[in-house]
């Protein structure tokens, strides 16, 4: 009866002690996704100051652009009138 009872508690604590530990793993992983999520939102908000600048410092002039400096899928369409 003794050894049961002493083997029940040992179970218990070591599920606890399971318990806890996965808990911790959890809190970690957590803890490294929002360090990653910071990160990227820091990196974001940097490029975001950098275009920012740039475009505060190119503010109303007028520029030239050849058709091979064109950013993004731009192109120069005609217009047909439809009657």
């Amino acid at each position: 009866m003794i050894l049961s009872i002493a083997g029940f508690f040992k179970m218990v604590l070591m599920i606890i002690g399971g318990l806890i530990v996965l808990r911790l793993i959890g809190q970690l992983l957590i803890a490294k996704r929002n360090m990653e999520e910071e990160r990227r939102m820091n990196q974001a908000n940097r490029q975001f100051e950098t275009e920012k600048k740039e475009k505060l410092k190119t503010f109303g002039r007028t520029r030239i652009v050849k058709k091979d400096e064109v950013k993004g899928g731009v192109q120069d369409v005609d217009y047909e009138e439809i009657n």
